[in-house]
């Protein structure tokens, strides 16, 4: 399974896309800013979205990938999302004034997008591959993701705060990256609480909760831009010199768009 980062920022800047993964150039996971640098062709080959919550970010690029394909598609784009996202998006969204209703154009009976409802604790086969709905806690309804093809789990946590429940269930899988999010440096630790985000302390308390002899690479996603150094900074300080709990170190790394993993 190929796993491909078109964006992993909390905002944008040059050179800094929002948060949007594409998987096996076939599954969305979130529709952020980092959409618009695939080419049409690349655009067309997307026949399903995944989307952790309905915040801009993560939806920015959707209604526009939409209009740029969608008519020379054959089948509708499938977008599965949580019931709250769903009605967000159906409200704020492709409501006839911000973008034309895609999920009724041209026709109801085919239109160039379906949404399909998801669950927390559902699993979904998309092609050849199971994706795990995971709990999230942020501001708006929200959900992780764990994908696999067969072997080991790629798992994103979405937007969130402290989360036992996410932890309980990932550590009952085989887990081969985990992307969490650190949207807020520790002198923003407020502002990250009341958002609903992560701080690198907070982040640290976090990890604590991977059960001991788990051990796989943890990609840090959503930096604002203008902290970036400084949230990486203070992680740093708890990556391998300081131990999470006793005798436990991780590997902890920066995510940049770009970059492509196999899985």
């Amino acid at each position: 399974m190929k796993v491909r980062v078109l964006g992993c920022s909390g905002a944008i800047a040059k050179d800094c896309r929002t948060t949007s993964f594409l998987i096996d150039g076939e599954v969305l996971v979130d529709a952020g800013t980092g959409v618009g640098d695939l080419t049409l062709d690349e655009m067309r080959g997307i026949d399903h979205v995944l989307l952790s919550h309905s915040h801009l970010d993560h939806v920015a690029a959707l209604p526009l990938m939409v209009d740029a394909i969608a008519a020379q598609r054959k089948a509708p784009l499938k977008v599965h999302a949580l019931a709250g996202t769903i009605q967000a998006l159906r409200a704020h969204i492709f409501n006839n004034v911000i973008w034309p209703d895609f999920s009724r154009i041209p026709t109801p009976e085919a239109p160039f997008i379906t949404f399909h409802e998801i669950h927390v604790g559902q699993t979904l086969q998309l092609s050849d591959k199971y994706v795990e709905v995971l709990p999230a806690v942020h501001t708006v309804p929200a959900a992780g993701f764990a994908i696999t093809a067969g072997s080991g789990c790629w798992v994103f946590t979405g937007d969130t705060e402290r989360n036992q429940a996410f932890w309980d269930r990932v550590n009952q899988l085989n887990v081969a990256m985990l992307v969490i999010e650190t949207a807020f440096s520790n002198r923003e630790k407020d502002l990250a609480r009341r958002s609903l985000h992560l701080s690198p302390t907070v982040l640290a308390n976090e990890l604590d909760c991977i059960a001991r002899g788990k051990n796989y690479p943890i990609y840090i996603t959503h930096t604002k831009p203008a902290e970036t150094e400084l949230i990486m900074a203070e992680i740093q300080r708890f990556d391998q010199t300081q131990p999470f709990g006793p005798n436990v170190t991780h590997d902890i790394r920066r995510m940049r768009a770009g970059q492509e993993f196999e899985i």
